[in-house]
């Protein structure tokens, strides 16, 4: 049986209510970072025996989060043993806006993966992006590297988009069943 952790930090519970989607597809343990970006010692050793590890992270001022920045920096640790060498990674985020350079973010966590020696997953979803396509569609936001998700600056994690919930749903589920047939 293959392992799955979804390590994430959020601000204002939009990314955690995402994580939990993310997790509940991949059949995941959930990791939180800390508000001062830390992460227990049994969630680096939950880390350290997972086969698959997706990141999570809101998008702020074009980024991840000081937060998550702090975690990936002290991933060096890792980096230094080729510790998570080989495993599967995938990353997803969230901002206020419909853009809000998420996709800097996604391309920030697919460099951490990459830099541990590990296979990334893309979403491996097509965009909606038809004339009739809305937000409660999966993909609205027209991702490939990783999931987008965004939520509305003035509303709570219960305001989020079906079709955004529904696509890191997949993702995880996607990012899962890749580490389980790697494994084999």
């Amino acid at each position: 049986m293959t392992k799955t952790v979804v390590v994430y930090f959020s601000g204002y519970g939009h990314t955690k209510r995402a994580a939990e989607v993310v997790a509940q597809g991949a059949d995941a343990e959930l990791l939180a970072i800390d508000a001062e970006g830390n992460l227990s010692d049994e969630g680096w050793a939950s880390l350290d025996g997972a086969d698959a590890i997706i990141f999570g992270s809101p998008t702020y001022m074009g980024s991840v989060a000081w937060q998550f920045k702090k975690f990936a920096d002290a991933t060096s640790k890792k980096w230094f043993t080729r510790a998570w060498q080989d495993k599967v990674f995938g990353g997803f985020t969230n901002s206020a806006s419909l853009n809000g350079d998420k996709q800097v973010s996604l391309i920030t966590l697919q460099t951490l993966a990459s830099q541990h020696g590990g296979i990334w997953v893309s979403l491996g979803l097509p965009p909606a992006n038809t004339q009739a396509a809305t937000r409660n569609d999966v993909n609205n936001l027209g991702a490939s590297v990783g999931a987008l998700i965004q939520s509305p600056s003035d509303a709570g994690a219960d305001a989020m988009s079906s079709g955004d919930l529904e696509t890191a749903r997949q993702y995880g589920a996607r990012v899962a069943a890749i580490a389980k047939r790697l494994a084999h």
